[in-house]
């Protein structure tokens, strides 16, 4: 690097305190020979973002296993950022991970994190591809703790437990919380697929959370369909289309 070149930026996220301490006793070593600063440690994917929020940084090391929100879905928020870091990710050996990894030449540190291989990953940081939401979402084993959005420069997370439903308007999903609603741009059929669990479908716009509803409503003979669905805390009823009746009946009389 020219003397010139700006510091790079750094930000450790690890739920483990050795491995961050491990990391930045490396990162020391690190900017021996070239220019570097750790602007924050986090131990949770929220903590992260707040870090985030108050410190910039080009390259976040990441942890792929981490409790409630784990790294492949901290990525997934991370890209919302009006200036998305660099991300190299760090990992345990994973054969599934490290194959995937290799396959669509994402960047990963094999733990335990090596001195020679971080500052290599380090040198090229600034020259990363950047992550593609599709390939994170190829990646990810298990549905996504957190929606998000961003909102004046910086990212909202919205607790998918929180929704209340979730309904399509033209390329936007419109997301319901007891508070407020957001826009997204998903596929409401990505999400159906994600989160079948927790969500049913009552019409081809419409997503409802199944601990959300607290009843269904008998609809006037010239409403679209015959039944509506009420929603809990709202004063909100949702029509259920008649494609979806059969559905939503097998999902009452359980």
């Amino acid at each position: 690097m020219s003397a010139g070149e700006q510091a790079l930026r750094v930000l450790i996220v690890d739920d483990e305190a050795p491995a961050r301490l491990r990391l930045r006793d490396l990162l020391t070593d690190c900017g021996e020979k070239m220019p570097l600063e750790v602007v924050g440690e986090a131990a949770s994917g929220l903590e992260a973002l707040k870090c985030l929020e108050e410190a910039p940084a080009d390259v976040v090391l990441l942890d792929i296993r981490m409790p409630e929100m784990d790294g492949i879905e901290l990525a997934q928020h991370l890209m919302k950022l009006p200036d998305p870091p660099a991300v190299i990710f760090t990992t345990a050996y994973d054969a599934y991970a490290l194959q995937a990894f290799d396959v669509h030449a994402l960047d990963y540190l094999l733990k335990p994190v090596r001195l020679g291989r971080l500052f290599n990953a380090l040198t090229r940081a600034r020259s990363i591809t950047p992550l593609r939401i599709e390939i994170l979402q190829q990646l990810a084993r298990r549905p996504r703790s957190h929606l998000s959005i961003q909102e004046r420069g910086r990212v909202h997370l919205i607790p998918v437990d929180a929704i209340l439903y979730l309904k399509a308007e033209l390329k936007y999903v419109t997301v319901r919380t007891r508070e407020r609603e957001y826009l997204i741009e998903e596929s409401l059929s990505r999400l159906e697929e994600e989160f079948a669990d927790r969500f049913l479908r009552i019409h081809r716009n419409c997503l409802v959370a199944k601990n959300a509803i607290s009843g269904f409503e008998k609809q006037s003979p010239e409403a679209e369909g015959q039944w509506a669905v009420v929603i809990k805390e709202l004063n909100e009823k949702l029509a259920v289309s008649r494609r979806q009746w059969s559905a939503v009946k097998a999902f009452m009389d359980r």
